[in-house]
């Protein structure tokens, strides 16, 4: 321990998820000595359930992976406390993700006339980031098939696994009502006995994400070092360098420095923490002086419906996409997607406790329980009906933040309030879903918007104006020379699709910036590492 704090590295890596695991793989590989530090532990190949654990107990929590304390927000004016499924161990939330990376469209990115872009476009263009794509995808065995819609898409692996009879059956209906379903893509190796452990800890590297993608590839290079349970409690900086990280492990607090720092906390924790870092030369937060530190917090809405499809009782599979309600009528939706899950008691159960901390009687606490007896009812009535998901894109409104706690940090607070303008695509979005499933009984498995939690981004958006932007095209830091971003705050819309591939494929490149910017370096002489 004493060796790895007393040592200058050429990159320390503030996270462990997706963003920050692939860039810090990236780094290592290309020579570079990299410092992961993580807020939670490293949990090796340990089986554990899903992220919504019961307890509220900080210290089980950190031990199960999950971030210590509920998630604080005031939604729509009504603050409340959520298990806002979010990671904290090596590889972050995504240990526990689903597992679904699909690349966005061309439009998600560019601007042009026949689908305007809501903010004029990125500041990375859809042409620029391909080759990221294309290397993200290979990173983290990417299989499924090609979307019949977009052709030219994603590089993909064949599907692993066969189709089971039902979701063929389903698919062959799809495509009679005119739809264009495919395998969803999958960011995992199906290794022999595969247990499909999409939602919960994978115990044999089978499921990539950003420990078995990231970390562990870049520790077996013999470049890299991980310090888990590590806090980063504050980012020391003058007018326009990193000067080190204030830092506690297991009660002692010390500081560690780095050539370059990569700060891949998460959408909620990352901004967190830069403001948290106010200084004399940054009064209103490091990085802040564009006002925007925070702001424009988006996440996805997430509909569920449940379909009938009457071809048997195989077991759910996260099987089919489809996109044909992607971009409709010059709307934004998104993509739909086959859940792996059947409607029983658990999925049920976890959707009322969902209504129920956004309710009024959230503070009695002991009526939660009593959800039990209605997710039975309803469980028996659901039968073995298949879930899809359709992912709704969100858009940014700088009002909705991230609202930090510099005397706790481990509070991750935000506001955030639904637009009229979402409410209304939404709406429309779930008669396009409606219309898609028939002839099929179908039912929404929940009335109100359902934000995903666990996809928080937008709060350090990337762009060319330092005015309007808290990050330059490199995802650097405006002012700051040597701190880098690398988590799904960077984004300056969430897209349709999970947000996981795209944040990968941006970490490789911000990781390829970084090392460009010590290459004199090392033609100097210096070495790396």
């Amino acid at each position: 321990m004493d060796d790895l704090i007393s040592r200058e590295w050429d990159a320390i890596v503030i996270g462990t998820g997706v963003g920050g695991g692939t860039a810090g793989r990236r780094l290592a590989e290309q020579g570079l000595s990299v410092l992961y530090l993580e807020k939670g532990p490293d949990l090796g190949d340990a089986a554990l359930p899903a992220l919504g654990i019961e307890t509220r107990d900080p210290d089980e929590r950190l031990a199960n992976g999950a971030w210590p304390r509920l998630l604080e927000a005031e939604l729509d004016g009504a603050w409340c406390e959520l298990d806002g499924m979010i990671g904290a161990g090596v590889g972050g939330t995504s240990a526990y993700y689903a597992a679904t990376l699909e690349r966005p469209e061309r439009h998600d990115l560019d601007d042009s006339d026949g689908h305007p872009h809501p903010t004029g476009g990125w500041p990375v263009g859809y042409d620029e980031m391909r080759p990221w794509f294309e290397l993200a995808e290979r990173y983290f065995h990417i299989n499924g098939e090609i979307d019949p819609l977009a052709p030219n898409g994603a590089a993909l692996l064949a599907p692993v696994l066969p189709l089971p009879a039902s979701d063929a059956a389903l698919m062959q209906d799809l495509r009679r009502a005119g739809m264009h379903p495919y395998r969803t893509h999958m960011a995992a190796r199906f290794l022999p006995g595969c247990e499909n452990c999409f939602g919960r800890r994978c115990a044999r590297r089978c499921k990539m994400d950003g420990r078995t993608a990231g970390v562990l590839p870049a520790l077996e290079t013999g470049r890299a070092a991980l310090i888990d349970r590590c806090t980063v409690t504050r980012i020391e900086a003058d007018a326009g360098r990193v000067q080190a990280l204030t830092c506690q492990h297991q009660g002692r607090e010390f500081t560690l420095r780095a050539r370059r720092y990569v700060l891949a906390a998460g959408g909620l924790a990352s901004p967190a923490l830069l403001l948290n870092s106010a200084a004399e030369a940054w009064p209103e937060g490091l990085g802040n002086r564009s006002g925007l530190v925070g702001r424009n917090l988006m996440f996805h809405l997430s509909e569920i419906i449940a379909i009938w499809a009457g071809r048997g009782r195989e077991e759910a599979t996260r099987s089919i996409s489809l996109r044909d309600l992607y971009f409709m009528e010059g709307q934004r939706f998104g993509t739909v997607q086959s859940m792996g899950l059947s409607a029983g008691f658990g999925e049920i159960l976890h959707a009322l406790h969902g209504r129920f901390d956004q309710s009024p009687l959230r503070r009695l606490r002991v009526l939660r329980h009593g959800l039990r007896i209605p997710a039975t009812i309803a469980a028996r009535m659901l039968g073995n009906a298949k879930l899809f998901v359709g992912v709704l894109e969100d858009l940014p409104y700088a009002g909705n933040r991230v609202l930090p706690d510099a005397a706790d940090p481990d509070r991750l607070r935000f506001h955030y309030d639904i637009s009229d303008e979402l409410r209304g695509r939404r709406a429309a979005f779930r008669k396009a879903m409606r219309q898609a499933f028939r002839p099929h009984r179908a039912m929404f498995m929940g009335a109100a918007p359902q934000l995903n939690f666990a996809h928080p981004c937008g709060t350090l958006r990337f762009g060319d104006d330092p005015h309007s932007s808290v990050l330059d095209r490199d995802c650097r830091l405006h002012g700051v020379e040597n701190l880098y971003v690398a988590d799904s705050s960077f984004m300056p819309t969430s897209n349709g699709v999970n947000p996981s591939l795209t944040i990968a494929a941006n970490a490789l490149r911000v990781a390829d910036a970084v090392a460009d910017g010590l290459r004199p370096r090392l033609a100097a002489g210096g070495g790396l590492g």
